[in-house]
């Protein structure tokens, strides 16, 4: 946390904002230009990336989540590994294997899947838990260790884990340390019914994300993560974002509510949601419109209601507390 006697960046510069917001605006519209895919999920997806997080894509089976993944690791030119989570994986399978050389007489590293600039993680929660927590590094630190050597991950690394609801036969439920790394959940929904009907008279076969094309590199993602650490956050907005972390881990419905890294996801996402709308300080409304997405899925709730999918209780629950929390008057600066 900084201290609130720190020294504030110097704010970014209007040709760099601008310039910032066209590169965002630039990748979702190439997403939805090719995707069958809700606009709000897609806006989701691009800030996640951009705001140095990983993100969560919950739904039943079928609907595009791979497909989304790999078109957003297409959009910005990355190297993508997909993994497919079975029951009967291991740690290794993921973080890679130390190999004994016979001619050189020492052991070599053989890094695995997790060593890629973004990773495709589908149908996460069918591993077992000991696979799932083999990501818990590689998420929180950018590095993988094995075997007492640590190996550090490419920046900027990005995980795209896919779910299927933990109602779903033959899944695990994610442990609440490995949710706390995701910095947004979102699910993609079925498409609407013209979108839908595109799809059913198109090419059969065809793969939609052979006609997204790359609109940046890394670097630029980089560039615009810096940038947007630099957008200023009040002591207004601030608290009015720490009142609700605080009235998540009061509710008595709420067995363990939203930690201090969610805070920081959040900040961190509505910093680029206000980088996009070309602002240079995070408004109240960046903080209430994302904190759904980016807070639901950390809460662990007392009582599950039978017959109501878990997603639906944790939304419930965040926008009935959310009611409560009085927001901040909010002006442009």
């Amino acid at each position: 946390m900084t201290p609130s006697h720190a020294t504030h960046a110097p704010a970014p510069a209007a040709a760099d904002v601008s310039a910032a917001a066209r590169l965002g605006h630039a990748m979702a519209e190439q997403l939805a230009a090719t995707l069958s895919t809700r606009q709000e999920t897609i806006a989701l997806s691009v800030m996640c990336l951009l705001s140095g997080g990983h993100l969560l894509l919950e739904d039943v089976p079928g609907v595009g989540k791979t497909t989304l993944a790999r078109a957003l690791a297409r959009v910005v030119g990355a190297r993508v590994t997909r993994v497919q989570f079975m029951p009967d994986m291991l740690p290794s399978d993921l973080t890679g294997v130390s190999v004994w050389d016979p001619q050189s007489r020492a052991f070599t590293f053989h890094p695995g899947p997790l060593f890629s600039d973004m990773v495709l993680a589908d149908e996460i929660n069918r591993a077992n838990p000991k696979t799932q927590s083999a990501l818990l590094e590689a998420m929180g630190e950018h590095r993988v260790s094995v075997d007492g050597t640590t190996y550090d991950l490419p920046d900027p690394y990005f995980v795209m884990a896919t779910q299927n609801p933990v109602e779903m036969e033959g899944t695990y439920p994610l442990p609440e340390a490995q949710l706390d790394r995701f910095m947004v959940r979102t699910s993609l929904g079925y498409p609407d019914a013209r979108d839908e009907q595109a799809m059913l008279v198109g090419t059969s076969g065809a793969d939609p994300v052979t006609r997204v094309r790359p609109v940046c590199e890394l670097a630029d993602v980089r560039a615009f993560r810096a940038l947007a650490s630099r957008v200023h956050v009040s002591d207004e907005v601030a608290a009015y974002a720490l009142s609700i972390l605080e009235a998540t881990r009061r509710d008595p419905e709420v067995r363990l509510g939203a930690s201090p890294r969610a805070g920081l996801a959040l900040v961190a996402i509505s910093r680029t949601h206000a980088l996009l709308d070309e602002r240079t300080a995070v408004f109240p409304e960046d903080v209430r419109t994302l904190a759904p997405a980016v807070l639901a899925h950390r809460l662990v709730l007392r009582d599950a209601v039978p017959g109501t999918p878990q997603a639906e209780q944790q939304r419930t629950v965040l926008a009935r507390l959310m009611s409560r929390v009085s927001a901040p008057g909010s002006r442009r600066r």
